[in-house]
């Protein structure tokens, strides 16, 4: 008799472990999955090249319904199969349609939400996250017909739904709080580099104020009042303002949460029967919204499904790349330093290159390169690996190649 697993999230967490799982012990459970979008599994990460219009959602599917069927997995998906209860005692998945689903384990891999801010007028059609399908396809829609779009948050994805935008003919304004672009992955000097080439491409920039009032007809978007009394107008305003922990299901199952669900080096919450991974979870007061991170969780987590124990999870540097098109950038670690650290620089206006080592003793701790990001994996190795540097030193600015030459 097989055991019996539901996972409540078709995302990329949920179905990394599921697919892990399947690897491991194909035979030990029967698997039920409850998604509340009206599709397979899709990979999150592609949603901006189908903005651009270089993918379609069939090429970004990582999962399709076949898939599930090939495998035995029976798949509840569509706003009406959100799950909306969980019977700890008895054991069970209730959905928003009354469906009903027994586990002897349970994984939650809810995900997360887009920041929306309390902004007056948000309720606006119109205003909108860059976060699922959904969006996509209304932005899609929007630059067909509509002129002005406004994006709120000069971050990662801040910035690649402003470069989809302009691909799709849009006039783009990108607001951000912060005095410059990507400040959690640059320092000031990159984030020129980056500004001055964005704004080559014809992209607007606000920097140093938000928005304070969103303005409407007809409960349709028209403009937007930012915080130093300047007025955009806007058919599109897209909040990327960053993300938070999908934690209210657990939260109202009473699993222990702070910021997200608390999970132990196993994957496991408060709950002995339930495991978490993803973009929900937080482990040792941290919080995840990169995808290796969050495939590592998937790896922990299925090894202890399939009872294969000795498997612990671990926090890894997180390097960032942009998928702007024709932008190559790349950062890791600690790129500030403090105090104890030296830094490696090396810039050159005319090719728009710079590069960024922060050391600390003889170990990198921090990278920072824009315009050539060929060596961004060999980078990568040293901060992860703590490799000492010192008999490189003084050729380290110059990557890899010039190292191996000079051997």
């Amino acid at each position: 008799m097989k055991l019996k697993l539901v996972v409540i999230g078709n995302g990329m967490a949920g179905m990394r472990t599921v697919d892990e799982l399947l690897q491991l012990a194909p035979e030990r459970y029967q698997i039920t999955v409850f998604g509340a979008e009206p599709h397979g599994n899709y990979n999150r990460i592609m949603l901006t090249p189908v903005l651009f219009g270089a993918k379609s959602i069939a090429e970004i599917m990582i999962h399709d319904f076949d898939w599930y069927r090939k495998h035995g997995i029976t798949l509840h998906c569509g706003t009406d199969k959100a799950v909306v209860g969980v019977d700890r005692s008895r054991r069970c998945v209730v959905a928003k349609d009354g469906t009903e689903a027994e586990y002897d384990y349970l994984l939650l891999a809810t995900g997360s939400l887009p920041l929306m801010l309390d902004i007056p007028g948000r309720d606006l059609r119109g205003v909108l996250g860059f976060r699922d399908i959904a969006d996509v396809q209304t932005m899609i829609a929007a630059a067909a017909s509509k002129t002005h779009a406004v994006i709120l948050g000069g971050g990662l994805l801040g910035l690649e739904a402003a470069n989809g935008l302009l691909q799709r003919g849009m006039q783009v304004s990108v607001v951000n709080r912060a005095g410059h672009l990507l400040n959690k992955q640059l320092d000031r000097q990159a984030a020129g580099f980056l500004q001055q080439q964005l704004a080559g491409k014809g992209i607007d920039f606000h920097l140093g104020c938000t928005i304070s009032r969103i303005l409407g007809e007809d409960g349709q978007i028209q403009a937007v009042q930012l915080s130093n009394g300047e007025v955009l107008a806007a058919d599109l305003l897209v909040m990327s303002t960053g993300i938070k922990p999908n934690i209210a299901l657990a939260e109202r199952i009473g699993l222990e949460c702070e910021r997200g669900v608390i999970v132990d080096d196993l994957m496991q919450t408060s709950d002995p029967r339930i495991f978490s991974v993803g973009e929900c979870v937080q482990h040792r007061g941290e919080l995840f919204g990169l995808v290796a991170p969050v495939y590592e969780q998937a790896k922990v987590c299925a090894r202890q499904l399939s009872g294969h124990a000795g498997s612990i999870y671990q926090t890894l540097s997180s390097a960032t790349m942009l998928k702007v098109t024709g932008i190559d950038l790349f950062s890791v670690g600690d790129f500030e330093g403090d105090a104890d650290c030296q830094v490696l620089q090396l810039i050159d206006h005319g090719l728009g290159v710079y590069k960024k080592i922060v050391l600390r003793g003889d170990i990198v701790v921090g990278v920072i390169l824009y315009g050539d990001t060929s060596d961004s994996a060999w980078y990568l190795n040293l901060v992860k690996q703590k490799t000492p540097i010192a008999a490189i030193r003084d050729r380290l600015i110059f990557g890899q190649t010039p190292l191996a030459a000079a051997a």
